[in-house]
C-alpha cells in the first residue's frame, strides 16, 4: 500500500563544534548535529482531532532548535500519518526505525495502534516514550521495559468515576459506552474494580468500533434499558455525537466522559455547548476556558508559545495544553541525558524523573517516574461543564491504582 509521508520536520540547521557523542552503533539516530525522533498520529481518519498534538510538538521542537537545540544538536521530529489503523502504525513505525533510523519513538497516538507495535519495539529495545494513550498496559516495566505512557491510566479514571457515582447515586443503573478495544475496555475494568460483585446487576454495556459511523443506536439502547447514569470511554468524534444524542433524547443521566474527549474546541462546541451542561469528567491539565488561569504564569508561558509558534492554533483545544505538557517532559529527559543519547540512557532517564511541575498541569499534579513505576501522572481532579467552561471541584485525587 502506498503511504504518504506527512513528515513534520523541526529544523535541520547544524550546530557548530558539538562535543563527542556515543559511538554510532550505541546511538542510532544521533549525530554530532542532530537527534532524530519518530512518531505516528492520526493525521487523518476517525481520530484526526488529535492531530494537533503532533502540530504542537513540532512547534515545541522548532522553538528548542531556535534556542540552540539540545547539547548542540537540532531535533529532527519525523511524524507519519497512520489514520488510526493499527496495520499502518506498524508499517510506519518500521519505516521510522528501519529506514529513518530514529533514535527513539515519542508520543505515538492511540491504544489499538500502539498495541500493534508494543512487542516489536520492545524486542528491538527501542525507547517507546510517553505514549498518547492512557491505557493501563503501558505501565508494565517487567514485561515491556521499553514502553512508558504519560497521562493517567484510563482504568484509574474509571475507578474515580465509579466511586463518585456510588457516593452520589448508590442505586444507579449505569450505562457504560466504550470503544471495543483496550482503550474502551480499561473503562469496563475500572468500573468493575469498584463495583465488584454488583457489576452485572448495576451495569448495562454497549460497545462500538472506531470505524462505526455513529453511536446513536448504542445511546438509545442504554436509555431504553433504564440507565440513569452513563460513563463513556470513546474518542472525540463519538463524544460530540453522544452529548448531542443524549440531549436530543431528553435523557438526563449523570454523565461522565473520558478526559481525552472533552476538548472545548473539538468536542463541547461541536456538540453544542449548552447540550453538555452538567457533564462530568476529570483532568490533570489546566483548561484555557477556566477563568482561574487568566493570569496564571504557566498558562501565560503556554499562550506566549502558542502566539509565537502556533499562531493559528485554537486555544480552546486542550490537545495543545496536552502537547505542551508531554513535550516539556520529553525535553526534560533529553536534558537529563547530558551528552549520552544512547537508547539505553534515554530509557534510563525517561524512567527516572524526579517529581516536577509542568506549566500546563493543574496545581498538585506532577510528572514523575521510577524504574519500577511507569505511571508518570498520578493525580486528577473532577470537573463539571457549565455551558461555557469546565469547573473543577473537590481536591486533587491520587490517580495510580487507587
Amino acid at each position: 500500500m502506498r503511504t504518504t509521508r506527512r513528515a513534520l520536520l523541526a529544523g535541520t540547521a547544524a550546530a557548530l563544534a558539538a562535543p563527542q557523542i556515543a559511538p554510532a552503533q550505541e546511538a542510532p539516530g544521533v549525530t554530532a548535529t542532530e537527534i532524530r525522533i519518530g512518531s505516528t498520529n492520526a493525521l487523518s481518519g476517525p481520530a484526526s482531532a488529535y492531530s494537533v498534538i503532533t502540530k504542537g510538538l513540532a512547534a515545541m521542537f522548532r522553538r528548542v532548535n531556535d534556542q540552540g537545540g539540545i547539547a548542540g544538536r537540532q531535533i529532527n521530529f519525523i511524524a507519519y500519518d497512520d489514520g488510526y489503523q493499527p496495520p499502518r502504525t506498524l508499517e510506519q513505525t518500521r519505516r521510522l526505525v528501519e529506514q529513518d533510523r530514529v533514535a527513539f519513538l515519542f508520543n505515538q497516538l492511540g491504544t489499538p495502534t500502539n498495541s500493534a507495535i508494543h512487542r516489536y519495539v520492545n524486542q528491538r529495545k527501542i525507547p517507546h516514550l510517553f505514549l498518547a494513550t492512557g491505557a493501563d498496559k503501558w505501565a508494565n516495566p517487567r514485561e515491556f521495559p521499553w514502553t512508558i505512557g504519560w497521562q493517567p491510566s484510563y482504568r484509574t479514571e474509571a475507578q474515580i468515576y465509579a466511586k463518585y457515582l456510588l457516593e452520589q447515586k448508590p442505586d444507579a443503573r449505569l450505562g457504560l459506552l466504550y470503544q471495543n478495544d483496550d482503550f474502551g475496555k480499561d473503562y469496563v475494568n475500572g468500573v468493575r474494580d469498584v463495583l465488584g460483585a454488583r457489576f452485572d446487576a448495576m451495569v448495562k454495556l454497549a460497545s462500538h468500533e472506531a470505524t462505526d459511523p455513529t453511536i446513536d443506536s448504542q445511546i438509545v439502547s442504554l436509555q431504553s434499558a433504564g440507565c440513569d447514569a452513563l460513563i463513556c470511554g470513546i474518542i472525540p468524534r463519538f463524544a460530540a455525537q453522544a452529548i448531542r444524542r443524549v440531549f436530543d433524547l431528553g435523557w438526563k443521566p449523570m454523565m461522565f466522559m473520558t478526559n481525552v474527549s472533552v476538548s472545548v474546541g473539538t468536542v463541547m462546541q461541536p456538540a453544542g455547548a449548552e447540550k453538555g451542561i452538567g457533564l462530568l469528567t476529570s483532568d490533570y491539565r489546566k483548561d484555557q476556558s477556566d477563568p482561574a488561569w487568566v493570569n496564571d504564569p504557566g498558562m501565560n508561558e503556554w499562550r506566549d508559545f502558542m502566539r509565537r509558534y502556533v499562531p493559528d492554533g485554537e486555544l480552546g483545544d486542550n490537545n495543545y495544553t496536552y502537547a505542551y505538557g508531554v513535550g516539556s517532559t520529553m525535553l526534560q529527559v533529553l536534558k537529563q541525558c547530558g551528552n549520552n543519547f544512547s537508547r539505553e540512557n534515554v530509557m534510563r532517564q525517561a524512567t527516572d524523573i524526579a517529581p516536577m511541575e509542568i506549566a500546563t498541569l493543574l496545581p498538585g499534579v506532577k510528572v514523575q517516574s521510577q524504574p519500577n513505576n511507569y505511571n508518570v501522572i498520578r493525580q486528577m481532579q473532577l470537573q463539571r461543564w457549565n455551558g461555557r467552561a469546565w469547573e473543577r471541584f473537590g481536591g486533587v485525587i491520587e490517580g495510580a491504582h487507587v
